[in-house]
């Protein structure tokens, strides 16, 4: 477990819409643009092996370069291997999000930024409990999303899962738009999130035709 001694105060920026990552969960990436390989790269040979992914933010009429959400999340490097092509395929343990103070400059392809790792230290804690959570309803909401959605999953892995790892996994995995990502990534609380992540695939349902909220 890191400490929060161990956050450095600038991190590579890995821009990525949509793509969510929380703390201790893990996230898949497959990395083939030059200058995320070089990031990589240079990501291996520091010690806490931290990327912070972050999303960009829209641009009016696509023109320029996106600015960046103020709020990502720190993942350390925890598994990679590298494709015959020279492709790398990576996972990113969450570790704790950020607040994002401005982009530095640098010799580097990448873009880079000083970050604010107080407003979060909770990160850095225990597994994180939500008292309101109620699986049977809860399971029975998802079913219904997933159905709807198209959606497949091991669904005997979910019913066994510890609340934070379910409510988190979800949270990463479901096709939500990059703007409710952001909402469910700033969620001060484990139950905050879980709420949001009922109200999103009840809004998903009622747009598909069903008109059944969870009380």
């Amino acid at each position: 477990m890191m400490k929060a001694t161990d956050l450095p105060e600038t991190l590579p920026l890995f821009p990525l819409p949509g793509a969510l990552l929380l703390p201790r969960a893990r996230l898949p990436l497959h990395i083939f643009e030059p200058r995320y390989l070089q990031m990589i790269e240079d990501c291996l040979k520091t010690g806490p092996r931290l990327i912070g992914m972050i999303q960009p933010r829209e641009v009016p009429n696509g023109q320029g370069e996106r600015r960046l959400q103020a709020i990502g999340c720190a993942g350390r490097l925890t598994g990679f291997s590298e494709t015959e092509d020279g492709r790398y395929m990576v996972t990113l343990s969450g570790i704790s999000r950020f607040r994002l103070l401005q982009e530095t400059a640098g010799a580097v392809p990448y873009r880079r930024g000083s970050v604010d790792w107080a407003p979060f230290a909770r990160d850095l804690g225990s597994v994180e409990e939500d008292k309101g959570f109620r699986r049977e309803p809860f399971m029975a909401l998802l079913g219904r999303y997933f159905a709807a959605m198209q959606l497949s999953t091991d669904w005997g892995s979910l019913k066994d899962a510890e609340v934070e790892m379910l409510i988190n996994s979800l949270s990463m995995l479901c096709p939500f738009a990059p703007e409710d990502k952001q909402a469910l990534l700033e969620a001060p609380s484990l139950t905050t999130r879980r709420e949001t992540l009922v109200t999103l695939m009840e809004f998903a349902l009622r747009g598909g035709g069903e008109d059944e909220v969870m009380q």
